[in-house]
């Protein structure tokens, strides 16, 4: 979970997911719409794939990156979790379906 929170943390890599919720798109097409050097536009890559966040498919010579929502939700499950936040109480579902 850590590495995902460390991930979330720059708001360029925050904004690739964004740009990745309406489909696969090359490292060029994401890397155009920041205003830095590809280099470090790949340093960004390399740290959402190292937290598994994205997924890169090479397809005709380019990267194709696709984001992955399991991983998004299986942490938010577990920092919600462990904050206490969804946790219901067992007693209350001693009555359910009655």
């Amino acid at each position: 979970m850590t590495s995902v929170f460390d991930a979330l943390s720059h708001p360029i890599r925050r904004e690739v997911l964004e740009l990745l919720k309406g489909g696969g798109k090359t490292a060029g097409e994401l890397a155009d719409h920041f205003p830095v050097s590809k280099p470090t536009m790949s340093g960004h890559f390399a740290k959402l794939k190292a937290a598994n966040l994205i997924l890169g498919e090479s397809r005709g010579g380019n990267v194709i990156y696709t984001l992955n929502l399991t991983t998004l939700e299986e942490a938010v499950m577990g920092f919600m979790g462990r904050m206490g936040v969804g946790a219901t109480d067992p007693q209350d579902d001693e009555g359910a379906g009655q």
